[in-house]
């Protein structure tokens, strides 16, 4: 597994500290990306946060699945969680160390009073001292909330500068991206009041990723509450890994609902396991956790993001698009269609390319992206996929034969892969494909006969010539 260390730097130790009138959370930031370009250390906010104790458990909730690995439990993961300001709201990320489950805290216009939230995204450090102080936090008494240095002036302060030299796997960057289109496909499926959610909560099965069966767990809207089943019959949620939500019981007093958010699944027939969202709704905020499908596979080999890669046409949309987001909270698909000129296809094609170098979320609550550019180098995102260099190394080399509906590809080894175009959906005869059956993306084979009749198409257009390839 490829990884790299990322220097990660603060002026000063995050804390929770008695101020007058109240305490003060005092959140320090690294360098981060702003409207205005690179800072050393951005400012986001100064204010009050509504319900102090809600947000203290969200943030040790996220900052929980950060630090954790719920496949192959060895040591705790150490990458601190991102920080974005989009102008009305705060958004806290992480995700663990596995890779397989993503969590975001959504601290809304609500939750925040008494100042203006910047727009940028920094990480945020979220150390032991502070989290043994969050968990004590009690009573009511006022919050401060500070996400960024003292003084909004660059200053020189006295003091160490504090240093972490963090992890930064290249699957967690592909998780990052893969997480977002995974959850564009996401509709709510449940919702359920807040005696029903804690209920059903505190009542998974423990100590098992599979829910103690043979499979995976499926879930499925019974009356006000979810009743789990072993089959995904219709309108049914998979819970991949009951365990995985644990970070979620830090907010379970807090919570006024839960949504539940998954792909469609149809009655009959076996189903494999599928990604899911489960959201808890809390006073001014949304606490998210999105899981992969198996508690053994993280995200970032899923591959929802390996057609878009494959496209020229995507990276200049997303150039095109990049300059009209603007941090926005919610990014409308269809304004962003009438802003370029592109197509709505074409829109989503290019926000899916933007969220490959971490430049787009995807909020399940709105069904819709929002900004934000993640604080490291999410361009090795495309250079170390491997599938996606496999293709392009393949067209290179000229392994590929295009014949109508139907390609061939002439493997490394010799051995000669068949792929056909079977409603859009292009099959193939090699292994990947039998195994997962499109579930995790194109195999190889298929990306480069896409990308091979791509170039064909392009060469027909250069000259005049209309092949009928596209």
């Amino acid at each position: 597994m490829t990884r790299s260390l990322q220097a990660v730097a603060y002026r000063r130790p995050s804390v929770l500290e008695s101020a007058a009138g109240g305490r003060r959370l005092a959140l320090e930031t690294s360098a981060g990306l702003t409207p205005v370009g690179a800072e050393d250390h951005p400012r986001f906010f100064a204010g009050f946060l509504t319900a102090p104790q809600v947000a203290a458990a969200g943030l040790l909730a996220v900052a929980d699945v950060a630090v954790a690995r719920y496949y192959q439990r060895q040591q705790p993961a150490s990458l601190d969680p991102v920080v974005t300001g989009n102008g009305d709201r705060l958004r806290f990320e992480s995700f663990s160390g596995c890779g397989g489950v993503y969590a975001r805290l959504d601290v809304l216009e609500g939750g925040l009073d008494g100042g203006a939230v910047g727009h940028g995204t920094t990480n945020v450090d979220v150390n032991n001292p502070l989290r043994d102080a969050l968990s004590r936090l009690g009573g009511d008494d006022p919050l401060h909330l500070r996400v960024g240095p003292e003084e909004l002036a660059v200053t020189t302060l006295d003091g160490p500068v504090v240093e972490k030299k963090v992890p930064l796997p290249d699957r967690w960057l592909r998780g990052f991206a893969e997480a977002q289109v995974v959850a564009a496909g996401f509709d709510l499926r449940a919702e359920l009041p807040a005696a029903e959610a804690v209920r059903f909560l505190r009542a998974l099965p423990r100590g098992s990723g599979r829910g103690g069966s043979g499979g995976p767990l499926w879930v499925v809207p019974a009356g006000r509450g979810l009743r789990p089943t072993t089959r995904a019959v219709s309108g049914a949620v998979c819970l991949p890994g009951p365990d995985r939500l644990v970070a979620l019981q830090r907010v379970l007093r807090h919570a006024t609902a839960l949504r539940v958010y998954g792909p469609a699944v149809a009655a009959g027939g076996t189903v494999a396991a599928m990604a899911s969202a489960w959201e808890v709704v809390l006073p001014g905020m949304r606490l998210t956790l999105t899981l992969s499908p198996d508690v053994s596979r993280g995200f970032s080999g899923e591959g929802g993001v390996l057609e878009a890669l494959a496209t020229d046409e995507a990276a200049a949309d997303a150039e095109l698009l990049s300059v009209l987001l603007a941090w926005e909270p919610r990014v409308d698909v269809a304004d962003l269609a009438a802003a370029s000129g592109l197509t709505v296809e074409r829109v989503r094609a290019a926000l899916v390319r933007l969220g490959t170098s971490g430049r787009v979320g995807y909020d399940t609550a709105e069904a819709a992206y929002f900004h934000r550019e993640l604080p490291y180098d999410a361009s090795r995102v495309e250079r170390h996929n491997p599938r996606l260099r496999s293709a392009r190394a393949l067209v290179a080399a000229g392994a590929v034969a295009l014949d109508g509906a139907t390609g061939t590809v002439t493997a490394e080894d010799g051995h000669i892969h068949r792929v056909r175009d079977e409603a859009g959906v292009l099959t193939c005869s090699c292994l990947w494909w039998a195994k997962y059956r499109g579930g995790r993306g194109p195999c190889k084979h298929a990306l480069a006969v896409r990308m091979a009749r791509r170039g064909t198409a392009a060469e027909l257009i250069g000259t005049g010539i209309d092949g009928g390839a596209r």
